[in-house]
């Protein structure tokens, strides 16, 4: 079990010495301390939580205001463990929106944000980073985009959505090169 509080850098070390980094998924106080004591390196509180928990039939109803009650939660229980939030549907449509509601959940116990998008989603990046907010990619199935893709589908499968993908990554890789 980690002793140490992980953060972005501890991540980045891992990452460059090529150990594994185990993720999760909580909503909660009690869940979370149990991810907690068996040393999960980063708990995501997903937007997920709208069919997990919520009822809802995807991710598209989720509030900003859903997000932060959960990411409350989760942070009431101090995890070891990185603590990302998601940034819900159209909650970082702009960039002025995306460092809003990044804000609201950092203020929440949020230690960084994930939002979904590559290349369409750089200005909001740098504007995250730029106002010091950590945040994570997910790039590939797009569960905030299945309206606009007909469903959760397998990604990559093609030629175009295969570019599509690495074109995503590459965006994402130069910017964090250029942070670093």
């Amino acid at each position: 079990m980690n002793e140490h509080k992980v953060n972005i850098h501890t991540l980045r070390v891992m990452k460059q010495r090529g150990e594994k980094i185990t993720a999760l998924t909580a909503y909660d106080f009690f869940t979370t301390k149990i991810m907690d004591e068996v040393g999960v390196h980063l708990i995501l509180v997903g937007d997920s939580v709208g069919m997990a928990a919520l009822g809802y039939e995807n991710t598209l109803p989720v509030t900003m205001d859903e997000m932060v009650h959960h990411t409350k939660a989760v942070a009431r229980a101090k995890p070891r463990a990185l603590l990302v939030a998601d940034m819900p549907f159209m909650s970082y449509s702009t960039v002025r929106m995306a460092l809003e509601n990044g804000g609201r959940l950092i203020q929440a116990g949020a230690e960084a944000v994930k939002l979904e998008g590559g290349e369409s989603m750089i200005e909001q990046v740098r504007g995250l980073v730029a106002a010091g907010i950590p945040l994570l990619g997910h790039i590939g199935l797009l569960p905030q985009s299945i309206l606009e893709t007909g469903g959760y589908k397998i990604v990559g499968r093609t030629l175009q959505s295969a570019e599509r993908v690495l074109r995503d990554a590459k965006a994402w890789n130069r910017q964090a090169r250029s942070e670093s």
